[in-house]
């Protein structure tokens, strides 16, 4: 595509956060219901919506997922809608959306199938990070995608340089590099993996429970209570830090939280799952100075760091 399309639609907060840093923003003409960034898409229509209810407990969204893929076994739909007539309407140029998840948003084959039965040419863009250096990638893929490539290697020149920046800071420290539990669901507990160990490991940790590249995956307390972290951090996937807050103080968490070591010491944070650890977008960056404030405290200062992370 040689010119920047006039129509695009974004199906991941993610993606519409990269649409926005390659000032396509006035492209956009719908957005997914998570999509908040920049607060002013929320006034585009939003053309999914989730089949569960969102505002549930951790324990009570896992079994009401569980119950919502026995219908519709490796489907999105299970779980989210899509507004194809809306869809149609809005005639979009380009679909973003995503491929590696089918739990977390509206799958690219549920899209591609929308997208059949509208009949409307459209140019649809599938997103799978599993890493730090995919997601700058997908900066590029959505750059081609929209005639903007310029203005996304320029992107990616500036979020390389700030990764490269907290990195290099870390290293003149030259300080014992702490053990740190990411942990991304809570009823039951989920290590965090994907591109959060990379972030870990460049904000100067050593992530014990995650794998890089590899997606997140369940565990016990009692894991975590083994790999006895130095640090350990809540960010479940889409709740933000207050929400955190509150999951954590039940009861029956909180007694498991307050048996690790990290707890004890004063280690035990939250960190907004929803704008900051779950969005492989620009914004990974915050998450990377926002980890590395916390790992290594009264070395680093960001004023993301009060706005998205607490100590519990």
């Amino acid at each position: 595509m040689d010119t920047a399309p006039h129509r695009i639609v974004s199906l991941l907060p993610a993606a519409t956060e990269i649409v926005a840093a390659l000032r396509l923003r006035q492209a956009l003409v719908g957005r997914s219901h998570e999509c908040d960034e920049p607060a002013d898409v929320r006034s585009l229509p939003a053309l999914t919506a989730p089949r569960i209810d969102p505002g549930a407990s951790s324990g009570e969204i896992h079994a009401a997922v569980g119950r919502a893929l026995q219908t519709r076994p490796g489907s999105s739909t299970a779980l989210f809608t899509l507004d194809i007539d809306r869809l149609a309407a809005l005639a979009p140029d380009v679909i973003i959306t995503q491929s590696a998840c089918n739990v977390c948003a509206i799958a690219a084959d549920d899209v591609e199938a929308a997208v059949r039965a509208v009949g409307h040419p459209v140019r649809i863009v599938p997103l799978s990070p599993a890493t730090l250096a995919d997601v700058f990638a997908d900066v590029l893929t959505v750059g081609a995608a929209t005639g903007t490539l310029p203005q996304a290697r320029e992107v990616v020149a500036r979020l390389r340089a700030r990764a490269a920046s907290v990195s290099c800071r870390v290293q003149a420290l030259r300080l014992p590099r702490p053990r740190v539990a990411i942990i991304e669901w809570l009823d039951p507990p989920m290590a965090a993996g994907n591109w959060v160990p990379d972030l870990v490991r460049l904000a100067g940790g050593d992530d014990v429970l995650g794998k890089p590249g590899q997606h997140s995956h369940w565990i016990t307390w009692d894991d975590v209570a083994a790999a006895d972290p130095d640090v350990v951090i809540l960010s479940p996937c889409g709740f933000t830090l207050d929400r955190i807050v509150a999951e954590s103080a039940a009861p029956a968490i909180r007694s498991r939280l307050d048996s690790l070591r990290a707890a004890r010491s004063g280690r035990l944070f939250a960190v907004d799952g929803h704008h900051l650890l779950n969005r492989p977008g620009p914004r990974l960056l915050d998450l990377l100075e926002v980890l590395s404030e916390i790992l290594h405290p009264g070395r680093f200062s960001f004023a993301t760091t009060e706005r998205f992370a607490r100590r519990l």
